[in-house]
């Protein structure tokens, strides 16, 4: 706990800014996972008219800066290729190749 005056009052201003902003985080988060659903339980056209809703939430999330913009954007681009490719979209990367190096060689 702050024992600064002025620590305490930003303190508080954080909490009230942190629950003031909470409810556009969640409503982002319950979008995008009710998207999933939809994807996952291939229920295209529920998807596709659940789409302008997730994305109104995202771009309402950057513009309060509760999230980056770019932030915004990659998760916007991830439900559009989800929405275009259910079975690619959910595939984990392929793990990293393993790089020898000249020290590695030597031995």
């Amino acid at each position: 706990m702050p024992l600064i005056k002025s620590a305490i009052k930003r303190a508080k201003q954080n909490d009230v800014r942190r629950k003031r902003l909470q409810p556009y985080k969640s409503h982002m988060k319950t979008m995008m996972k009710k998207f999933v659903t939809f994807v996952e339980a291939k229920d295209e056209k529920k998807a596709i008219a659940l789409m302008p809703s997730v994305y109104k939430s995202i771009d309402t999330a950057a513009k309060k800066k509760i999230i980056n913009p770019k932030t915004a954007a990659r998760r916007k681009s991830k439900m559009a290729r989800m929405l275009s490719k259910p079975e690619t979209a959910k595939k984990k990367p392929a793990a990293k190749k393993e790089v020898k190096t000249k020290v590695d060689a030597a031995k």
